[in-house]
């Protein structure tokens, strides 16, 4: 395996004054082509993709990532959110200060896996922010939700928003690289919480998301698991279908789970990702 590069931690004071844990896995500005800003998953943290960085670094992308409110090192009870756009907000501040450290001129890309990709659109669908792309891996654009689970979301968030049960992901789909399970097990940052009002966001900003496909302007790459059982793949293809193919790269992986850069056959994930960015940047 290929040497992983070191990164560095850093507190960011979010606007409510609560922490958020800053990851960055630097380049030179001198080596650079850009900066890549990742936003994680449900349940997980930054310091996760730090395989990811070390390809990106090589691409010549400085990587920063961080921790979502109450996920990770970041504060806040795991799973909690504390409004219904917390993360969108955070997202925002984050691109704002990252961009303050860029130089002129100097791109910016949003990757964004599952929820943290459905964060990600969603911020670049309501034009939060500018970006100058976006990378989206196996999105929270659909979810997998019987009718009890159906009937919680249409009460719970309006009773009891903060009320936090486990989250019902199952590890043995995330990969089916089993180094890949047994690391997320054991891993005390990664957790199995989220409260009402998280779950309520994920189910209405899904569909929002792909309702504005036939109007998206933001350079994409949309890549998903077609064996995802996380995450519904469907969201993604319907996205694919509906948003201008001048705009939107779109490709499924047969035979891949969830996390699309973990799995073991992940190697064309990469291959699509850097000729994407190569033909941009």
């Amino acid at each position: 395996m290929q040497d992983l590069p070191e990164s560095t931690l850093s507190p960011f004071t979010a606007g409510d004054g609560e922490n958020l844990a800053v990851r960055d896995w630097p380049l030179p500005t001198r080596e650079r082509r850009g900066t890549v800003l990742v936003v994680h998953g449900l349940g997980e943290h930054s310091a996760r993709y730090r395989v990811l960085a070390a390809r990106l670094n090589g691409w010549g992308f400085a990587v920063r990532s961080y921790d979502h409110y109450g996920h990770g090192e970041s504060g806040g009870p795991r799973g909690g959110l504390t409004s219904d756009l917390r993360l969108e907000d955070d997202l925002a501040d984050l691109v704002d200060a990252t961009r303050a450290r860029m130089r002129p001129g100097e791109p910016l890309v949003l990757l964004g896996h599952s929820m943290g990709g459905l964060v990600a659109a969603h911020l670049v669908a309501r034009g939060v922010r500018p970006v100058e792309a976006l990378v989206l891996s196996s999105p929270a654009l659909a979810a997998f939700l019987n009718p009890v689970q159906k009937l919680l979301l249409a009460t719970l968030p309006r009773l009891v928003p903060n009320l936090r049960v486990g989250n019902g992901l199952s590890a043995d789909f995330l990969s089916h690289d089993a180094d890949v399970v047994a690391a997320y097990r054991a891993d005390r940052r990664c957790h199995d919480r989220i409260c009402a009002r998280l779950a309520r966001y994920i189910a209405d900003a899904g569909p929002a998301t792909v309702a504005h496909a036939p109007q998206w302007s933001v350079p994409t790459l949309l890549l998903w698991g077609e064996d995802d059982r996380i995450v519904d793949p469907a969201g993604s293809q319907v996205f694919a279908a509906a948003a201008p193919q001048d705009v939107l790269a779109a490709q499924g992986f047969a035979g891949l789970y969830h996390e699309i850069f973990n799995e073991r056959e992940a190697q064309p994930v990469f291959t699509a990702l850097e000729q994407w960015l190569g033909e941009r940047f």
